[in-house]
């Protein structure tokens, strides 16, 4: 076994460094050595880096560290560090150690799952030192981190210069192509990744909407299930998440010979990307409702008091039978969910892609969207056949204002709409709740609707706060009807 004490210091020789050895770090740190780099290595505690070393030293040029100093003198110059250890707290303080080491165009690379703004609040501190700083996304899992995510990083343009070749190099790879490139300077790279992990919720609620549907209205078995969605990777809807719920229907729990799915809690947890992405959504305008669903579904499983609470009251009145639809009816309603999740999806992915480019253009980062689809297509958990078809969109189209008009999607959704529109309908009637399914076909209705009821909403506004409005044959004034006053006089406000 190796111990702390034989880490003696190394020259300035390390091509990175990985500060932070848990599995997501030391995964990356392998990754790296893999592929011919030479990769310094700590952790605060060295029992971890023994381990790395002890098991996986022979993989590649590790050099490891007992102390910060030590590990910093490593590295060849302008030195890069990885810090992939607990965001919040843990991360600020590693940085803060580390600026006290380093020297001015040296480059601290944040890998974890941080919140944009604090990204751009320590891009610009590290800045005045003339350290670099990048925010740099990664998914892909514990398996990705070693055999090759999908890699998001923010930054400078002189960062990526330094960055590109390793992370390139270590990315997954689809067509020859890595799944990787510079999203755009300042906090750019996190907001991509924490967009791409609202698209995620989405996409697992979705996924389990169409579950709960095959259940509780097709009365489809467990097992039945596995085989729908098996079925469904030789369709459109080929992606990781598919293939992965498909291995999960398909386990039985080896305790109680049960369905695996039947024995866990219905409960699902999150870690705040969602919530971030949508209230980022909401502080900049922009609608994004099935994310909001598929977060707000998650927070109403977990709170089993209310729902415990809400169901003893009896609102069951005929809803949740066995099986909803007939015998006869039930290939024609699985194929019915198969066209609606497909629909859902477009317009959830569409919803992300519009926050990603608002926020772009607010802030100036220049943010390719072809090459943020590009590059999910391998190592991350959203991957999936119909990214090439975003990727070709965008391509064709650099200034497509929606996915949903791009013509490749608005085909398939007028295909979609009538099985979608059905899907929804029966589920309300059943009383199966699908929050995203509906959310996101009322978003499409919203945006192709020649008029919306807020017209009655502006009304409501002017009357009770005096709030203006826009009259349709003057849409640049400004009015205002006098409520109070007898005939209600309208007045146009300069």
């Amino acid at each position: 076994m190796t111990s702390a004490c034989d880490f003696a210091p190394q020259p300035a020789s390390a091509d990175i460094g990985v500060y932070g050895l848990g599995v997501m770090g030391a995964n990356l740190a392998r990754n790296l050595a893999r592929h011919g780099h030479s990769v310094a290595v700590f952790n605060r505690t060295p029992a971890r880096t023994e381990r790395l070393i002890d098991s996986h030293g022979a993989e590649g040029d590790f050099v490891p560290a007992a102390d910060p100093a030590s590990f910093v003198a490593s590295l060849r110059r302008p030195r890069a560090v990885i810090i992939m250890v607990q965001a919040g707290a843990a991360t600020e303080a590693v940085i803060d150690q580390l600026r006290q080491l380093l020297e001015p165009g040296d480059i601290i690379v944040d890998a974890g799952n941080t919140y944009y703004q604090d990204t751009e609040r320590r891009e610009a501190s590290l800045r005045e030192q003339g350290l670099h700083f990048v925010g740099m996304g990664v998914s892909g899992g514990e398996e990705g981190a070693l055999l090759g995510p999908s890699i998001m990083p923010g930054g400078t343009d002189a960062s990526y210069t330094r960055l590109g070749p390793l992370l390139e190099s270590i990315a997954a790879d689809v067509d020859g192509v890595p799944c990787c490139t510079h999203v755009g300077p300042g906090g750019a790279g996190h907001f991509v990744k924490m967009v791409h992990n609202g698209i995620e919720y989405a996409d697992m609620q979705l996924i389990a909407e169409a579950y709960d549907l095959l259940r509780r209205v097709a009365g489809l078995s467990v097992p039945e299930i596995a085989e729908v969605f098996r079925t469904w990777k030789h369709s459109e809807l080929d992606s990781y998440l598919i293939d992965i719920t498909a291995e999960v229907l398909d386990r039985i729990d080896p305790a109680t010979g049960a369905p695996f799915v039947d024995v866990i809690v219905d409960a699902a947890g999150q870690k705040g990307t969602g919530a971030w992405t949508t209230q980022t959504a909401l502080e900049l305008g922009v609608a994004v409702p099935a994310i909001a669903e598929a977060t707000f579904a998650r927070a109403a499983s977990s709170a089993t008091a209310l729902r415990a609470s809400v169901r003893e009251a009896g609102f069951d009145a005929g809803a949740n039978r066995p099986a909803f639809v007939t015998p006869a009816q039930r290939d024609a309603f699985i194929d019915s969910v198969r066209q609606a999740l497909y629909g859902s999806k477009i317009a959830a992915y569409a919803q992300g892609f519009d926050e990603i480019a608002t926020a772009s253009a607010q802030n100036g980062w220049r943010v390719d969207l072809g090459a943020m689809a590009r590059i999910w297509r391998g190592g991350c958990i959203i991957r999936a056949r119909f990214l090439d078809d975003i990727t070709r969109a965008y391509a064709e189209q650099p200034q497509l204002p929606s996915l949903l008009a791009a013509p490749t999607f608005a085909e398939a959704l007028r295909s979609a709409l009538p099985a979608w529109r059905e899907v929804v309908a029966t589920a309300a009637r059943a009383g199966v709740a699908t929050p995203a399914f509906a959310a996101s076909l009322a978003y499409l209705d919203q945006l192709r609707a020649e008029r919306l009821p807020a017209a009655l909403i502006q009304g409501q506004r002017d009357f009770f706060g005096s709030h203006t409005y826009h009259r349709v044959d003057d849409p640049t004034g400004v009015y205002h009807v006098e409520w109070a006053e007898p005939g209600r006089a309208e007045c146009k406000w300069s």
